[in-house]
């Protein structure tokens, strides 16, 4: 009984402490982390993070700690006051809880002088010292010194409406502490009661109006404060008014018209919107441009791929995040020093324009989603420039630019030869790696057959590692356009040519196998449906045996037949599909061991000096040498082949014992 009773308060205290763990909030798991950093300089010490060269701090999470760095720029450690504490001489840390006054001078000690300075001008001063429960947003010193001459002149030319009203909007009439500023709410300002919008980010960022909270929780015995960035202006239009009325934003406008999406834009919600500006829209090529906005399909694509799913305010990014839009793809968010960054580039012009459901960042270049694209667009817009070219030079640009559903098999810059020049077989090629349907790499199965415009069909072969069409595996992701698919492959395609009899009777390299194949009776075996994998002795392999070994063998069809089917099996595998180590079963015999080294593949440690000769029924990849069985010793007396280790029963071990010498014997034991 006491035991139970032990596990049950057991369970309860873990089920507590998960609790407390699940309820902490972002912020405050940061600043946990830096009280931890901290807590060797003494009580209530925060370990902050400051941008080299700039007044920005941060409170550490783990990676900013280890990285070092904070929107790619390197940061020095300070040691701090944690919110609410101070240092007392001769003390070591921060043992002392600030004393609790009044919002009023709570302005002071909390570093914002310069919005206590402006709330005795604007005659704010009575009631931020009398009594209430407040939350005072208050803008630090150096937000008031970034304030724009002509916005600070016209609030302080009128300080009893202009000014009292813009700080009325820092205030909220409630107590609200970091925990109480949930990511997405919104609170009633106290001018006209205009909400104030509050988003807490993962990272432990919390903004108000976009600006960040650089100082939290400054206690007040008539309230709370909380000091920011910049200074905030009231939100009353939502993001699709700024679109509607900035001529920067013309073409735009037009266009999120024409995709139906402005009822999307005006309902509520916490959207971020990448805005293009003209001249972003100008940037793109007339005939590329022209048919997107005439395509409602890809113009929706191309304007949701601006729009991410939440609100992300520039001071909410440390580092680069991939974020979902509403095209369903991702952006990578970032930031580079002042910078904020979309994919890697600093193209944003002009940041945090707030709405009442969402936030506009102006952006310099249009984002145009692989969605939005053709394949000719998807081509060009990858690393196979190569093939690119030879497609357009080979006439297949209409196929590529049109609305045909399509899927094309694009190798690799690496996988042409230098120099590669058109010509009619490469035209026929070509069309080859052009299949009649658009398909997703997803949805391919082993021994699935695809058509392709020239005609021919071309099998699909899954490995553990790799997926294969032919002789070529893909190697990138899926590239889906606008009607068709690219997938990059490794490799330039070799359609299957006649069984594999028809493969080694065409090429003079195997002229001595041919031969071996008629001697040994498998011939019709090599022109059956199979799947057959072959790796084909060339004729240097058979000169390279001694002559009279040589002959014993042709002389023997039926030790011939063993030999050969020692170097055949019964699936495809084709040089994409060889791992590590990868296994077959051939025809006959244990085992064939195979390995990619070099970009070589080896059989039994013998190389393949030609790989993937595809044919209808199978592949054949030419060795230079007779493949061997590994490592194999021979008992005599017994028969017993031993590979790599060889286990024998005593009675075995006694009767080989004399036929094997001495070495061989400490070999064995």
């Amino acid at each position: 009984k006491a035991k139970m009773q032990h596990l049950t308060l057991l369970t309860l205290a873990l089920t507590l402490i998960a609790t407390i763990c699940l309820a902490k909030s972002p912020y405050q798991s940061v600043l946990q982390h830096s009280r931890i950093r901290g807590r060797q300089h003494g009580p209530n010490v925060c370990a902050m993070q400051k941008i080299q060269g700039t007044d920005k701090k941060y409170f550490t999470n783990c990676k900013q700690w280890y990285h070092r760095k904070i929107c790619g720029k390197p940061t020095v450690i300070s040691y701090e006051c944690c919110p609410g504490y101070e240092k007392l001489p001769g003390e070591k840390g921060c043992p002392a809880a600030l004393p609790l006054v009044n919002i009023y001078n709570t302005l002071g000690v909390a570093g914002a002088a310069t919005t206590k300075m402006y709330s005795e001008r604007a005659q704010l001063r009575e009631e931020i010292e009398g009594p209430g429960s407040f939350t005072f947003f208050a803008p630090s010193n150096q937000a008031w010194a970034a304030l724009p001459n002509e916005i600070l002149d016209a609030l302080v030319s009128n300080v009893n409406i202009e000014l009292l009203n813009a700080l009325h909007y820092h205030m909220v009439n409630r107590r609200l502490t970091s925990e109480d500023l949930k990511h997405g709410s919104a609170f009633p300002s106290m001018y006209q009661d205009f909400n104030v919008h509050i988003h807490h980010y993962p990272n432990g960022i919390v903004t108000v109006n976009c600006a960040r909270l650089v100082k939290t929780d400054q206690h007040a015995t008539n309230g709370i404060v909380h000091v920011v960035d910049r200074v905030i202006t009231a939100v009353t239009n939502d993001v699709h008014a700024f679109i509607d009325t900035d001529d920067d934003l013309e073409t735009l406008r037009t266009a999120v018209a024409a995709a139906g999406l402005t009822q999307m834009l005006e309902s509520d919600g916490h959207y971020t919107v990448f805005a293009p500006t003209n001249e972003a829209f100008e940037k793109i090529p007339p005939e590329m441009l022209n048919r997107i906005l005439g395509d409602p399909v890809a113009l929706k694509d191309l304007l949701n791929y601006h729009i991410l799913k939440n609100m992300q305010c520039a001071e909410s990014i440390t580092s680069g995040t991939p974020l979902e839009t509403l095209q369903g793809t991702v952006l990578e968010v970032g930031c580079d020093g002042a910078d904020m960054t979309l994919n890697g580039k600093a193209i944003i012009q002009k940041k945090d324009q707030l709405g009442t459901n969402g936030v506009i960042h102006y952006i310099n270049e249009l984002l145009i989603p692989d969605s939005a694209k053709t394949l000719l667009e998807l081509a060009q817009g990858s690393a196979v420039t190569t093939a690119t070219k030879l497609f357009v030079d080979a006439g297949l640009s209409s196929h590529l630019s049109g609305s045909e559903a399509l899927t094309i098999l694009a190798p690799q810059n690496e996988a042409f030869k230098e120099g590669v020049t058109m010509t009619g077989e490469l035209k026929k090629l070509l069309k080859n790696h052009i299949l009649k349907e658009q398909l997703s790499s997803r949805s391919l199965y082993y021994g699935q057959e695809l058509e392709t415009l020239g005609g021919i069909k071309l099998r699909v072969f899954v490995y553990r590692n790799s997926l294969c069409i032919e002789n070529s595996c893909i190697v990138a992701h899926d590239k889906t356009g606008r009607f068709g698919t690219m997938f990059t492959v490794d490799k330039v395609l070799t359609p299957p040519m006649g069984t594999i009899m028809d493969v080694l009777k065409a090429d003079n390299r195997f002229s001595l196998l041919v031969g071996a194949i008629q001697t040994a009776g498998l011939t019709e075996l090599m022109n059956q449906a199979g799947p057959y994998t072959v790796f084909a002795p060339t004729n240097d392999a058979f000169s390279a045996l001694p002559k009279a070994d040589l002959n014993k063998l042709m002389r023997n069809p039926q030790e011939l037949a063993s030999v050969l089917k020692y170097h055949m099996a019964k699936e495809i595998l084709v040089s994409g599909g060889v791992g590590s180590h990868t296994r077959l079963k051939p025809l006959q015999g244990d085992k064939l061991e195979l390995n990619m080294r070099n970009q070589t593949v080896y059989i039994n440690k013998v190389p393949v000096v030609e790989a993937d000769l595809m044919a209808t029924n199978g592949v054949v990849h030419a060795v230079g040498a007779i493949i061997k069985p590994l490592r194999t010793n021979s008992v005599l007396e017994t028969g017993v082949k031993c590979y790599d280790l060889c286990f024998v029963s005593d009675d075995l071990f006694q009767k080989v014992r004399k036929s094997l010498s001495s070495r061989t014997m400490t070999r064995v034991q």
